[in-house]
This record gives C-alpha cells, sequence and structure tokens, in this order.
C-alpha cells in the first residue's frame, strides 16, 4: 500500500493557521462501520493520541478481541460502548499538513436521525456510508434526504466492508449507481463514491491494494483536496445583533456598539445599512475587531459595529447592507425536519428562534409530508412526528427578515422552539426544498394566538 498523505511532521501554529478548515459529518445505518471509519481515519492519519490509544488496546484486550477496536475512539458514551452503537453526535478536531477538520459523527438508529440535522447543520461535507452487503436502504435515503436539505455541497458516499464481498467491483458499482440516482434527483450537487474497508484499512487513509480496478481517492485524500468555497462576494452581509455595549465611563462616555458574529458576507466602514424589522438607516462608523479599529470584517468574526447616528437597535436585530436587504415578514413557508417527540401540529403554539432573535408563532398549515421511498409527499397529514420531513406554514407575531436557506445556510434558518419547557421541536430551512409541494389556499385564521 502507498500512502495518499504527505510525510508526517510536526504541525506550527503559523502553518496550521495557513490551512483551509473543512467541516464534515458523518453518517450511515447501525453497524455499517461508521465509528471504525472515523477510529481507522484517526488512527492512520496519526491523529490519536498515544494515551488514548493504549486505552483502546486495554479495552480491546480485556474482551478477547486481537486487534484494536477502532470504533471506541468516537463511541465515548458508556451506553455507546456496551450497545455498540453510536448515540449521540460526537465531535473530533484534527489536521494534517493539509488541512484543518472539524468531524460531527452522527448516530445511525433511525431514533437518532435528528442528530444528523445537528451535526450536518454546518458541514461543508458529508460521508455517508452503505454496508456493501445490504446495499442502499432506507435509512441511506433518510441520511441523503437530509444532507440534500441542508444543502451539504459535497457528499462522499463510502461504500464499506469491501472485504465481506471479496472486493468485488460489480457490488460497488451498483450501490454507487443507485446512490447516485437517488441523491441527483434530490439536487445533491456532487457525489464522490468511494469503496472502503474501515476494519482493514482499504481506501480510507491508505490506497487498497485489494481494489486495483479503483482509481478515484482515498476518503482522506478526497478530504484533503474537495474545493471549500468561502467566496465573500456572493453573499449576503449579514450581522444578527447579540448585545448592545454602552460602557459609560470616563474613557468611552459615548461609545454604543452593536456586537455579534457576521453571519454571512462583510462589512465595511462607510458602507450604508439598514437594521431590521424596523428598517431604519444608516452608515457603519467603525468597526472593532478583537479590541482594534479595522476597515474591514468578514463572515465568521466577532465583531462590534459603530453607527453614524443615533437609531434604536437592540439584541435581535438584523445589520444588512441597503442595497442587500431581505424582506420582512411575518408568513414563513419552509421545509422543516421535526426532531422532537411530541408531534408538531396544525394550530401548534411556538416559539420561533431566527438568530438572535425569538418571537412568538403558529402552526398554520402543514401542506406536506415527504416519502423517502419515492420521494412522493403525502398531502396534509395534520402533523409530523420525529424524524419526518415535510413542509409547514408558519405565522409570526413580529416580521422577520428571512432570506432563503438556498442562499443563506445560517440567516435562511430557524428552530421551533416548546414555549412551555424550552424543548427544540423541529429545525426549518426558508424556502422551497428538493420537493416543493403544491401551492395549498389558506384557511381562516386560528383561535389563540391570532397574528
Amino acid at each position: 500500500m502507498t500512502s495518499t498523505t504527505e510525510p508526517t511532521e510536526p504541525l506550527s501554529v503559523e502553518r496550521l493557521s495557513a490551512t483551509t478548515l473543512l467541516r464534515f459529518a458523518t453518517a450511515g445505518s447501525v453497524d455499517d462501520g461508521k465509528s471504525t471509519l472515523v477510529g481507522r481515519l484517526l488512527h492512520d492519519s496519526k491523529s490519536v493520541l498515544t494515551d488514548q490509544l493504549e486505552a483502546v488496546e486495554r479495552v480491546s484486550a480485556s474482551r478477547g478481541q486481537d486487534a484494536p477496536d477502532l470504533a471506541l475512539l468516537t463511541d465515548g458514551l458508556r451506553a455507546e460502548r456496551e450497545q455498540g452503537i453510536t448515540i449521540d453526535v460526537a465531535y473530533r478536531y484534527f489536521a494534517t499538513a493539509r488541512r484543518r477538520f472539524i468531524l460531527a459523527d452522527t448516530p445511525g438508529h433511525v431514533q437518532y436521525t435528528r442528530n444528523m440535522v445537528t451535526g450536518a447543520s454546518t458541514a461543508d461535507l458529508a460521508v455517508v456510508l452503505v454496508d456493501a452487503r445490504n446495499g442502499v436502504i432506507e435509512q441511506t435515503r433518510r441520511h441523503a434526504a437530509v444532507a440534500a436539505l441542508l444543502r451539504v455541497p459535497h457528499v462522499v458516499l463510502a461504500v464499506n466492508k469491501m472485504d465481506l464481498v471479496e472486493y468485488k467491483e460489480s457490488v460497488f458499482a451498483a450501490i454507487a449507481e443507485e446512490f447516485t440516482a437517488y441523491a441527483s434527483e434530490l439536487g445533491v450537487p456532487e457525489i464522490t463514491a468511494i469503496p472502503i474497508s474501515a476494519l482493514a484499512g482499504d481506501n480510507v487513509v491508505d490506497a487498497s491494494a485489494n481494489m486495483d480496478w479503483y482509481g478515484g481517492p482515498t476518503v482522506l485524500e478526497h478530504l484533503e483536496t474537495v474545493p471549500v468555497s468561502h467566496d465573500l462576494g456572493h453573499c449576503h452581509a449579514r450581522l444578527p445583533v447579540q448585545y448592545v455595549i454602552r460602557p459609560q465611563t470616563a474613557e468611552h462616555p459615548d461609545y454604543r456598539g452593536y456586537a455579534g458574529q457576521i453571519a454571512a458576507g462583510s462589512f465595511r466602514v462607510g458602507e450604508s445599512v439598514t437594521v431590521l424589522p424596523s428598517g431604519r438607516t444608516t452608515k457603519v462608523a467603525g468597526i472593532d475587531l478583537l479590541g482594534k479599529q479595522v476597515d474591514v470584517a468578514w463572515t465568521p468574526q466577532s465583531v462590534t459595529l459603530l453607527l453614524e447616528d443615533d437609531i434604536d437597535v437592540s439584541r435581535g436585530d438584523l445589520i444588512v447592507p441597503s442595497k442587500d436587504a431581505p424582506p420582512t415578514t411575518q408568513d414563513v413557508e419552509a421545509t422543516v425536519c421535526h426532531v422532537a417527540d411530541q408531534p408538531l401540529t396544525v394550530g401548534h403554539r411556538v416559539l420561533l428562534k431566527h438568530g438572535t432573535r425569538t418571537v412568538k408563532a403558529i402552526v398554520k398549515d402543514i401542506p406536506s409530508r415527504l416519502t423517502l421511498d419515492d420521494l412522493s409527499l403525502h398531502p396534509h397529514p395534520g402533523q409530523l412526528v420525529a424524524n419526518d420531513i415535510g413542509r409547514v406554514k408558519i405565522r409570526a407575531a413580529e416580521p422577520l427578515p428571512l432570506d432563503s436557506y438556498a442562499d443563506s445556510r445560517r440567516t435562511g434558518a430557524f428552530i421551533l422552539i416548546d414555549p412551555a419547557d424550552g424543548t427544540t421541536l423541529t429545525a426549518g430551512m426558508v424556502g422551497e426544498s428538493f420537493a416543493a409541494p403544491q401551492p395549498v389556499k389558506d384557511e381562516g385564521d386560528d383561535d389563540g394566538w391570532d397574528f
């Protein structure tokens, strides 16, 4: 086997800062070998500390296993280790000479599909595992649908356990063709299929001598070289105000700054901006970044904007360029993934959190629920239960500045919260999905929270 990675050498702070960052998530059904893949990736890329590896070797030996069980490197919960499954989203940070990585290892059980929404919501790439013996199953289609809904730009199909099907090219080709056709219909822009054996290490970090018919990249090689686009010229600049800074000290008697993390795009001193939802317009008088004044700042920097005029700005407001302001609306149409055990029903009173703003809202209609088998729409189901994907219409108590999720994954997303106990009910993506339902005529207003 020949290594596809550069020779191992110490990574200095300077060198790490010069590399790009890739956020990626892994998903797969139960026993597809997802945790083993992640463990193999960390082990073979030499991203595991010696004491961690020794602990895994001790546990594996106590279980009578001849080789270290690399899945133990990621399954950190006691229940995960006892059952041999992943339950919660596990985040891992590692780096090679080419790139830095933040990995979200998500569960495979159907009842934990909602956890994939959390893990993949900020991902640039999703790795979907398939057991070569089982092929594409319902959970595989569910994971592909979630990746498509969340607009993950790159999807890797890792066909695992090729060693158990005698490394046959025909098995891999059939699975890759079926998955690619399904994911393409969902609108996934880029799909890369890689045959692997996570247990044996084939095509994970090192190229496999057992599959000479495969001429593509290994998993790590693809992760290191896949393009990560952060072109700010195509982003809508957005700053959700998190905190208003007014020290009122002798040194800063008139200082008034609006702090937050830039969600998208960039801001410049002198630029005309609008504060939403009020619609008041002013200019950027200054930008403070880490205690210094700068002329320009961009996502994902946390900054404080100073404005030329004294206007009413508070937490929850959105500062945007005047020439590129989103419309404000109380009527929200979105595709959602329901994540709570409690069903979401028509007439449900909720809190809608968008950026740093939280408002009262009511579910006016649930036009459809998605059937993953054939991507058909079940009209007017009346409710969504845990892990359901569907379309909703929501009426908010106050106008909200919403972008389409297709344009901005940060400012086009929201969550619905149970006002009684603060439980997160639903994750929403504003605008059309990959399977938009037919328009539904609005019915009369519901009693109660009538906005």
